[in-house]
């Protein structure tokens, strides 16, 4: 099975009409994308932002005329406009599976790697997690990531408790718990990232303790350590419930954060938490600091 795709690229002002043009001619799905890695930053609620050039992709069926179609697109848009419209045939294939091909073993610090399964690390010392992230965010490829791992490869975290907010794929959470951890709580508003988490905890051996739920259904407790890898905004939003969920002299650790939005995510947090110097991996940031 095969389909037809279209691609206009854009303006955001024109990226509306473009959407709704494709959806007239017949798409069976429209994505938009950033054109030109512009970074995207958290909008206000309710907000709708797009990229200053945005990509326009329409899918078709297969048997959808690449001519006529071409021809449409031509006479309901200005020629500068449709001048970008590429047109291509797409052949079936797992699309939630196919970067996978891509995704190779990556080590983070000394000994902590991240193994997609199927693969093997040779290193004697390695801490490997054996992942398969499926729908869920978390690989270790995305600097927000890769600075969480990293801190967690130097920690000391033998027979202590931790909170993962954001768990993903729970790959934060197996580190954790394969580099000594006792017990990890992994919280996550996504059922898929739940799912995942658990599927990735068994196959690493680990699910014995590990707890995967909701926000809403975390145990009343106070961990050693909390890990956060989410958005600035929402963790200036959860800061109340983040520090009551960790005791005095116990470590946060912070990501999702931008460089420029550091300044806002640790005043939310002061004076509760005295934070050490930021580290940073191109514009993204980590901010680490004990609870007082």
């Amino acid at each position: 099975m095969s389909w037809l795709q279209a691609h206009l690229t854009v303006d955001k002002e024109q990226a509306p009409l473009v959407e709704a043009l494709f959806e007239s001619l017949g798409a069976l799905s429209v994505t938009l994308v950033d054109a030109e890695d512009e970074p995207m930053l958290e909008p206000a609620p309710g907000a709708q932002p797009l990229w200053s050039r945005t990509r326009v992709t329409g899918l078709f069926a297969a048997n959808q005329d690449a001519d006529l179609l071409r021809s449409r697109i031509d006479t309901s848009l200005d020629r500068d406009s449709s001048r970008s419209l590429v047109l291509e045939r797409l052949e079936d294939q797992p699309w939630e599976r196919a970067w996978l091909d891509h995704f190779r073993p990556m080590r983070f610090g000394k000994r902590l790697w991240i193994c997609p399964s199927g693969q093997q690390v040779e290193a004697e010392d390695a801490v490997v997690v054996d992942l398969d992230p499926g729908l869920a965010f978390g690989t270790g490829t995305h600097p927000t990531t890769a600075l969480c791992l990293e801190w967690l490869d130097g920690a000391e975290l033998e027979g202590r408790t931790v909170i993962d907010y954001g768990c993903g794929s729970g790959i934060l959470a197996i580190a954790a718990l394969k580099l000594g951890a006792a017990r990890v709580i992994a919280l996550d508003h996504d059922p898929q990232a739940l799912l995942a988490t658990h599927e990735n905890a068994r196959r690493n051996r680990v699910d014995g303790r590990l707890e995967a739920c909701l926000p809403r259904d975390l145990p009343s407790l106070e961990a050693d350590i909390v890990l956060a890898n989410i958005l600035a905004n929402v963790l200036v939003e959860l800061a109340p419930g983040i520090l009551s969920h960790l005791h005095p002299a116990g470590e946060l650790v912070l990501s999702g954060i931008l460089a420029h939005q550091s300044g806002e995510v640790v005043s939310a947090y002061r004076p509760d938490i005295r934070f050490g110097p930021e580290t940073r991996q191109h514009e993204w940031v980590r901010l680490q600091g004990i609870r007082q």
